[in-house]
């Protein structure tokens, strides 16, 4: 028999497939490679450093043969985790990606910008949520529940925590992600001048509508 695909924790094997599904889904759920020099840029900001400073707190959709197809991180306090960011994640990366120098002049120096500010993950009005998250999947494996499913073992796992509220920050031209976080029962937080993103929270508790 065939394994069927399932959820489980994420763990070092995972990381190249990691780093594989934030650039495939990075450019609004498609492919970044296309439109950046380097696309690392985008795991190194917002998938990697997740399952190297709270790896308990990443999970992996395996396709039933060991291959992780899809993922969600997150960290369970933000303060803390964007102060482990700049002294802990930081250093191993800037060389890769170093900081630019001025303002932002190309696509692949946007994203460096962000990774370098981690403290822009700080934002008041979200301070009720402290835990946030990212999660990506390959396009063959969305709409088919398994989405839902990582972000269930993410609940679960902050709600065991103690954690009450999580967030997330998504660009809002990205519609089908808006529908899918609608859903799950996500709920827009009012955040002055977010620019092209928009903030959304909801309890860790089971069931949030």
């Amino acid at each position: 028999m065939t394994p069927s695909p399932a959820i489980r924790p994420y763990g070092p094997r995972d990381r190249d497939a990691l780093d594989e599904i934030c650039v495939r889904t990075a450019h609004l759920g498609q492919d970044a490679r296309p439109h950046y020099t380097d696309a690392g840029v985008f795991p190194a900001a917002f998938a990697a450093p997740y399952a190297h400073l709270e790896p308990e707190l990443a999970f992996v959709l395996d396709d039933g043969q060991g291959e992780a197809v899809g993922y969600v991180v997150g960290t369970a306090d933000t303060p803390r985790f964007v102060a482990e960011y700049r002294a802990r994640w930081l250093p191993l990366v800037a060389g890769r990606y170093p900081e630019p120098s001025g303002p932002p002049r190309t696509p692949d120096e946007e994203i460096a910008a962000l990774l370098h500010n981690p403290e822009r993950m700080i934002v008041p009005e979200v301070a009720d949520y402290p835990a946030h998250l990212h999660i990506d999947l390959l396009p063959p494996w969305q709409g088919r529940g398994f989405g839902r499913a990582l972000m269930t073992t993410l609940f679960r796992a902050l709600h065991e925590r103690g954690v009450a509220a999580v967030h997330l920050c998504m660009v809002t031209a990205n519609t089908p992600a808006r529908a899918f976080y609608d859903r799950l029962g996500f709920h827009e937080i009012a955040v002055p001048d977010a620019g092209p993103v928009t903030y959304l929270g909801r309890s860790t508790a089971a069931e949030s509508r």
